[in-house]
């Protein structure tokens, strides 16, 4: 049986698209909506079980008046254990290809 990891580290980046996938994209809304408690324990519960670093989910967030921005969150670290569980905390950065998500 998997130990429940303590602390995972995600980086989310907008899915891809035609274009510059972060042209008009409000990253500190999407942070802010990744980090709250609800989408949180959202993510602990539809991600629950083993969890590997490269690991990417497929999720959207509310941008508001009904406007959905898709989003991949990847892995980048998992600490203490294996697998997602209640207890876990979720660590949520922005990604892009020249800022490393911080330890």
């Amino acid at each position: 049986m998997a130990s429940v990891a303590d602390r995972i580290v995600l980086s989310f980046a907008p899915s891809p698209s035609d274009g510059d996938p972060w042209s008009g994209v409000d990253t500190e809304w999407i942070a802010d909506e990744l980090c709250g408690d609800t989408y949180q324990q959202y993510l602990r519960r539809a991600h629950s079980g083993p969890v590997a670093v490269g690991e990417e989910w497929n999720e959207f967030v509310s941008c508001g008046c009904a406007t959905p921005q898709d989003v991949v969150l990847r892995v980048e670290r998992v600490e203490g254990g294996t697998a997602v569980g209640d207890e876990t905390t979720l660590d949520v950065h922005p990604r892009n290809d020249t800022e490393a998500v911080p330890q």
